[in-house]
């Protein structure tokens, strides 16, 4: 995906509009079709983004065996996740086991002698709240939540427990769900795809991720497609002289995507 000539946050804004549309803007702006990306492909480009921690959490929920196999191999990848990658652990909500195509050894991931729950309990600082957190499988999100409603788990551990991006939803709500804490998750890189696109400075690199993420976590895209598709269409519509701003105002521009967008509009109408 070449910055200077791939446009990627245009092609994604483009590919939100009819798509006859959309390649005739191309066509007046002078700047081609989209680049097709392989997985291993993507993964590399996002690599060289900033991007909430949260991105890894929609690739995972594809549940796409050539998506798992690329992040089993990923050195950013937690161990617990490569570890429930091999269990056939499924994220994406789906009901039993996935079908395994990866290859590879499950790394140590030592339970300490009080177990998964009585670690968590016995976490008196953050940083031992950590490590009893990186334990936690996908296969022990239920005793962990059973656990903290018989008894809520120290503040230290159950922080620690929201901070991991394959926290379930659930489980997240039940340890807090106040501004504050919500404030702390994004700040922890935890969003949802409707906060990225909504509150997310500057948009270049964002609208990149988003770009990938056709790719990488089609079905989560969407989700920021829904929050951005109505914006495009009253603000820029088929309109080149709009989509032209858009594009010289984009490499710079400090604000979010929808200002951008309504930025770009007003612009061209003026």
């Amino acid at each position: 995906m070449n910055r200077g000539n791939g446009h990627p946050g245009v092609h994604f804004l483009l590919s939100l509009i009819d798509q006859d549309d959309a390649a005739a803007v191309r066509r007046r702006l002078g700047i081609g079709e989209p680049e097709e990306l392989a997985v291993e492909h993507a993964v590399q480009w996002l690599d060289r983004l900033p991007r909430p921690r949260s991105v890894l959490l929609w690739m995972l929920q594809e549940d796409d065996p050539a998506t798992n196999r690329v992040l089993f191999n990923h050195l950013g990848t937690p161990g617990t996740i490569k570890r429930d990658i091999l269990r056939g652990v499924p994220f994406g909500g789906t009901g039993g086991r996935l079908h395994v195509l990866v290859h590879g050894q499950a790394p140590e991931i030592p339970v300490g002698p009080r177990g998964v729950v009585g670690d968590l309990r016995e976490a008196r600082t953050m940083k031992t709240a950590r490590a009893a957190a990186r334990v936690v499988g996908g296969d022990d999100w239920t005793d962990v939540a059973e656990a903290d409603r018989t008894e809520p788990l120290p503040g230290y551990a159950r922080w620690a427990l929201t901070e991991r991006i394959d926290c379930p939803a659930t489980v997240r709500a039940q340890f807090g769900s106040h501004a504050k804490f919500t404030h702390r998750l994004r700040r922890a890189g935890i969003v949802e795809p409707a906060e990225y696109v909504e509150v997310t400075r500057p948009p270049q690199d964002m609208l990149a991720v988003l770009r990938l993420g056709e790719v990488l976590f089609p079905r989560r895209v969407r989700e920021a497609a829904a929050v951005l598709a109505p914006l495009v269409h009253s603000e820029l519509g088929v309109d080149p002289d709009a989509w032209a701003v858009l594009a010289q105002l984009l490499p710079r521009f400090a604000g979010t995507v929808p200002e951008l967008v309504r930025t770009s509009g007003a612009v061209a109408r003026v």
